[in-house]
């Protein structure tokens, strides 16, 4: 899953994507690096300027409907707004990856309507509000309860249980430690029984691992995908695809293929 930012302050690129055709020529880069879903997102999770939700319409849905008329890939909609998602599925897009929880009153039921997907996303407070000290009794059992829960709201919706996705949210009201323990935990989440989304692409804390800023990050971002990878993780939201699709592709061939010769017997 290619990261596509229509934000002028994202984490990562600082808005330089933010116009159109530098939108679409990095949708291009990523088209040709095999990307399998591109993820366009109008508001960054953290905090930051308020984006109303026409300015997010207008973010997002011309998006839209310029990458249906340039490639034939699934387009994925990072947002917790109803109406958003709503408009962005009409558009052409067929998941709703929604880091909030499913926050939005009836946002379940509009992906529903358009026969689309979702990602179901722990987060301990809500977007846009920064939470710089979690505290959980048992984090791992809180994390996969919440997601436990929201995937039974998210069928009781009627949405098909093949098309619901669920992700742990590296750094949504987590410590470094916490996060970390979660990556670590990648295979318990594999046993909600849906494909798990791992959102660790240059993230704050790989850096405080590793002691490096956001333009240093990518060797840490390749080690998350590949742990991730090992235990069972399905998607990887990314903004390096080609680098993590190599990764995922050869830990993919030793789990799938045939032993070499002088691996057998041993």
């Amino acid at each position: 899953m290619g990261i596509m930012n229509r934000t002028q302050d994202s984490f990562f690129d600082h808005g330089a994507y933010f116009e159109m055709d530098s939108f679409l020529r990095r949708a291009e880069q990523l088209v040709k690096e095999n990307a399998d879903i591109l993820d366009i997102g109008g508001v960054k999770a953290g905090p930051g300027p308020e984006v109303s939700e026409s300015e997010e319409l207008d973010r997002v849905v011309p998006a839209i409907v310029k990458l249906r008329e340039r490639f034939d890939i699934p387009l994925s909609v990072d947002t917790w707004n109803t109406r958003v998602i709503d408009e962005s599925m009409k558009a052409g897009a067929v998941l709703a990856n929604d880091i909030s929880g499913f926050g939005s009153d009836g946002y379940l039921e509009a992906v529903a309507r358009h026969g689309g997907a979702v990602v179901a996303t722990h987060i301990r407070l809500v977007p846009r509000l920064a939470d710089p000290n979690p505290v959980y009794e048992d984090l791992k059992t809180e994390v996969f309860q919440f997601l436990k829960i929201r995937t039974q709201k998210a069928l009781a919706a009627r949405i098909d249980g093949e098309s619901i996705v669920v992700d742990a949210g590296f750094d949504l009201g987590k410590t470094t430690a916490q996060s970390m323990e979660l990556l670590h935990g990648t295979a318990e989440l594999t046993k909600l029984s849906y494909p798990v989304l791992i959102s660790a692409s240059n993230k704050g804390f790989i850096g405080e691992v590793l002691s490096r800023d956001i333009n240093h990050r990518r060797n840490g971002s390749l080690s998350a995908a590949a742990i991730a990878a090992v235990q069972g993780a399905k998607i990887f939201r990314v903004h390096d695809v080609a680098g993590t699709r190599q990764v995922v592709d050869v830990i993919s061939a030793i789990d799938l293929g045939e032993p070499p010769a002088w691996l057998k017997g041993i």
